[in-house]
């Protein structure tokens, strides 16, 4: 902390024109002011917002020196040199009361940890010996231990850094995606990264030895050990000084080798990290009281230790570029005991900090997108730029919504002509068109307004519609529309390195409602929108949010119209289904969470025409392995309504990397460039394709960079978020419409019961509970995929319904739940999807039934199954269970009897009677031989509640946990 001064701050408006000679004299009069005692500096600075006002800023070392300068006729100087110069000017004297010097950059520990799957040890070892051979003279990079836990499964990238910027600056910059290649498909499955200050490292720098890795199959015993202990802020100085006493102790003790202190950001949590020859030598140098429980650090052991053993397994030579790093700094040396008068507090939170999300001011909030770059004229071809991403007219990223005044102050507001607004839908793609039709079919009033004044009629974005979508729009009515317009995806072929390696038929999954189909996004959006048209309610488009605020009754927004004028409008709800560019998300301050990958991505796409010979209907991908583990290069190709048309998608050539530059972007980053041209599609199949192929027939294309992530949480009050606006993922694999899509339709049903006052008061908190989880899990799966051939599991039918997200489910939803004592035999868990049977017969019915057309539409629907062991009157109280719970549900549940061809079925009045004729549904859903059963299916068709036998009262708990009593 440098001593105290006065700064004096004059502020001067120059005249138009003279700009420069204002800034040219003050230099002069600067020089000479320098001269004058007791001046420290001066500093010129500009208004960013009016370029004509300037501000002269003096240091002086007392006000006795700023007295003297007035009186002198050195005070002169700065008047005569600006006098016809300015127009305005203002002064102001400060006392400077204290000024603290900015902290000296300390280096870092980065702990990168990510799993693998058996088997997967050698391979990923191989690859981590490239990858780090590739990044030893990066800047700023010093050394590196590759560390694995007790499980054999998690390994630990324990890298050191001379400071976070540096680590940050590497690993944001695209031309470092080759050099991390090979480790790409682990980096992005269950990752995490987490950034550790080096506070003390006792032994010095110079001793860390080269250590080869053996061979992810062999067995080490050198171990590092993490010890983790809370530390409060007002303890920190004496922890570190007891910590230098410990690390003397340890220093002489047989089999340790060296160690450091780190601390996590916030500065609550150390780690001792010491590296001994084997966990037998440190368990016994710790089980001497005076040297571990009873020692220096004996106090904060005691509250609390967290113990983390790794086997160490390979540490890279030392980077030449970090040897040069500056010591950590050393302490004076220690003859101090540790202070016995710091109170012990409570045990503290303890929580794992990891990274640096990249956080959105609530006050006023901005985009996190950087502006858009401008290409090199001459270095990219230059085309027109067609839609493909939600791209704002100007170019650049939106402004984040503002927050609104407090509700108070707009009582007296415009409100909506018409019906009063009870959920306003922020975005008109596949999920705000899909969350939109789900609440108008439940009769909630919903506008929806979109900032593109035209709906998508080009552009390809989005291609395949997983077969869990069609069996949404099935239940929505319009899956037949869907299936004239698009194209049916037959299977997979793969091609590795020119060799074909994989070719999957999807045919043959007859319980499936639905293949997989293919259909352009906007065939998609003209779809969604026609349905929601029927139900009444219209698109407004060329309107885009610009403000909007929450009270405890509901959202105040403001809306701008295309002519310019801006209207205020209140709902009970906002919903933000404005894609990669989201305005809602922004305004809500929620953060990206990195980790999803490593490095932002630039990707080329294109529709075109290809003439070669290859499985009709079939998705091709084409992918460029060398050196076992380095992934350098894939080509996805989607098949289009049309003879040889494909969607193509590959990494953008390496020009596009050089022109577009490489700064720092937030996770959740998403811009789109200038399209590439016919034959850079060509150049793409050239490289990667079959040899002598041509495409033709450009249609679109599109160059633009992405950085995966998803959204640190989905609600906040009255506000939600959905689709891109939550979740970015990558062009190939399809995942990200149909995983918004999933969102729309999850929360749909529940803010349905929320406006109508239905809902149990944690209804609405389960939606992120449910989607987010299921969100990462997707995001993580494709940025993996994206860096394999793609066939990563053994099962080939069960990796297609989990791509589908067939299998994707809410186990360990806080809103879902059985009782089943002697379990079930077979059938869905809580929280999966609940399949379609066919065969079930009912009277008066000439053909038969599925089981979704008993669970199609907007209720709740409660299956109550018997078999020819339950008595009539077990059926009959069946029946007033059945009763029951639509009063108890106001109507938003109904029941069905599932009853066994030979199950005795007394005359029932208010529960309607299906057979299971051939034993389809006892099978599927595991109830034959349970007497009663119960499965309450969910309007999303996922699995709420089941029971085997029925136990009434844990189904009625459950219910009233999702409806309001």
């Amino acid at each position: 902390m440098t001593a105290p001064g006065v700064r004096t701050v004059l502020r001067m408006r120059a005249r138009e024109g003279c700009e420069a000679e204002f800034e040219a004299a003050w230099r002069r009069a600067a020089a000479e002011i320098s001269r004058v005692p007791g001046n420290l500096r001066q500093e010129l600075m500009r208004d960013e917002g009016d370029p004509r006002w300037f501000a002269i800023v003096s240091d002086w070392t007392d006000r006795a020196s700023v007295d003297a300068f007035g009186r002198s006729a050195a005070r002169e100087w700065l008047p005569e040199a600006l006098r016809d110069l300015r127009e305005d000017a203002t002064r102001s004297t400060f006392t400077v009361l204290a000024t603290v010097d900015a902290e000296r950059r300390r280096p870092v520990r980065i702990d990168f940890s990510t799993s693998v799957k058996p088997g997967e040890q050698v391979a990923f070892e191989r690859a981590y010996t490239t990858v780090t051979q590739r990044i030893g003279d990066s800047r700023g990079y010093v050394r590196e231990e590759l560390l694995r836990d007790a499980s054999g499964l998690r390994y630990h990238i324990f890298a050191e850094w001379e400071s976070e910027d540096d680590f940050v600056q590497w690993v944001e910059d695209p031309a470092h995606m080759d050099a991390g290649a090979p480790l790409a498909r682990w980096h992005s499955v269950e990752f995490r990264r987490e950034v550790l200050e080096i506070r003390r490292r006792p032994d010095g720098d110079a001793d860390f030895p080269l250590l080869l890795s053996p061979g992810g199959d062999v067995e080490v015993e050198r171990v590092r050990v993490d010890s983790a202990v809370a530390v409060e802020p007002w303890e920190q100085e004496a922890f570190e000084l007891a910590y230098l006493a410990a690390a003397q102790l340890a220093r002489s003790a047989p089999g340790h080798a060296r160690e450091e202190l780190l601390r996590e950001p916030g500065g609550r949590r150390y780690h001792v990290v010491a590296e001994w020859e084997s966990e037998q030598r440190f368990t016994d140098w710790a089980a001497e009281p005076a040297n571990w429980a009873a020692g220096p650090l004996g106090r904060w052991l005691a509250r609390g230790e967290d113990r983390r053993v790794f086997a160490l397994r390979a540490r890279p030579a030392p980077s030449v570029t970090g040897a040069t790093a500056e010591p950590v700094q050393q302490p004076a040396p220690v003859d101090v005991a540790v202070p016995e008068s710091v109170p012990t507090p409570p045990e503290p939170d303890l929580e794992v900090v990891a990274g640096h999300p990249v956080q959105v001011s609530v006050e006023r909030a901005a985009a996190p997108e950087p502006a858009a770059v401008p290409l090199a004229t001459g270095t990219v071809p230059s085309a027109s730029v067609q839609e493909f991403v939600e791209k704002p007219d100007d170019g650049h990223a939106p402004a984040a919504a503002t927050l609104l005044p407090a509700p108070s102050d707009l009582r007296d507001a415009s409100r909506t002509p018409g019906r009063t607004v009870e959920v306003l839908v922020v975005g008109a793609g596949p999920a705000g068109l899909t969350h939109a039709i789900e609440l108008a079919r439940r009769g909630i009033a919903v506008r929806v307004v979109d900032k593109r004044p035209q709906a998508s009629t080009q552009a390809d974005k989005a291609i395949g519609i997983h077969c869990r979508t069609m069996e949404i729009w099935e239940d929505q009515g319009i899956v037949t529309e869907a299936m004239d317009a698009g194209i049916w995806l037959y299977g997979q072929t793969v091609f590795v390195n020119g060799v074909q390696t994989h070719q999957v038929d999807w045919a043959g999954l007859d319980e499936l409602p639905y293949a997989h189909l293919g259909l352009p996004q906007y065939d998609t959006e003209r779809i969604l929108g026609a349905k929601l048209a029927s139900l009444g309610v219209v698109v407004e488009r060329g309107v885009e949010l610009v403000a909007f605020s929450q009270d405890d009754e509901g959202v105040t927004a403001q809306l701008r119209h295309a002519a310019g004028e801006v209207e205020t409008t209140r709902a009970q709800y906002l919903v933000g289904c404005d894609g990669a560019h989201s305005a809602v998300r922004a305004g809500l301050g929620l953060a990206f969470e990195g980790g999803l990958s490593m490095f932002p991505q630039l990707f080329m796409l294109g529709d075109v025409d290809v003439d070669w010979d290859l499985p009709a209907g079939h998705l091709v991908r084409f992918v460029r392995i060398e050196n076992e583990d380095d992934f350098t290069g894939m080509l996805v190709c989607v098949p289009l309504k049309g003879r040889n048309r494909y969607r193509i998608a590959t990494l953008a050539p390496q020009r596009w990397q050089d022109a577009v530059g490489s700064g720092v972007v937030p996770p959740g980053f998403w811009q789109e460039y200038e399209p590439p041209t016919l034959a850079d599609m060509q150049a793409a199949i050239d490289d990667l394709g079959p040899p002598g192929t041509t495409a033709s027939n450009l249609r679109w294309s599109s160059i633009f960079r992405i950085k995966h992530g998803i959204v640190d949480r989905y609600r906040e009050g009255r506000v939600f978020v959905a689709g891109d606006a939550a979740h970015l993922h990558p062009p190939a694999g399809g995942q990200g419409m149909n995983t918004g899509i999933q969102d729309a339709w999850n929360l749909g049903w529940k803010l349905a019961l929320a406006v109508r006052g239905l809902a149990a008061p944690g209804l609405l908190d389960s939606y992120e509970a449910e989607r987010r989880p299921a969100g990462k899990m997707i995001v993580d799966r494709a940025v993996a995929i994206a860096f394999t051939d793609e066939m990563d599991m053994e099962d080939e039918k069960a990796q297609f319904l989990l791509e589908m997200q067939m299998t994707m489910n809410y186990a360990g939803s806080p809103l879902v739940g059985e009782t089943a004592p002697g379990g079930f035999p077979a059938g869905p868990e809580p929280g999966h999807r609940a399949p379609d049977v066919h065969g079930l017969r009912r009277f008066g019915v000439a053909h038969p039934l599925r089981l979704f057309d008993l669970t199609r539409g907007t209720r709740s629907t409660l299956l109550l199954s018997a078999d020819a062991t339950a008595s009539e009157e077990q059926v009959s109280d069946l029946e007033k269970l059945a009763v029951g719970v639509r009063q108890l549900t106001r109507g938003e549940v109904g029941a069905y009897l599932v009853a066994a061809p030979d199950a005795r079925v007394p005359l029932l009045v208010d529960l309607p009677v299906v057979r299971d004729a051939e034993g389809t549904f006892a099978a599927a859903y595991g109830t034959a031989g349970a007497g009663t059963a119960a499965y309450l299916v969910r309007p999303d068709g996922h699995v709420g509640f089941r029971s085997r036998p029925l136990d009434e009262d844990a189904l009625l708990d459950h219910l009233a946990g999702v409806f309001a009593q």
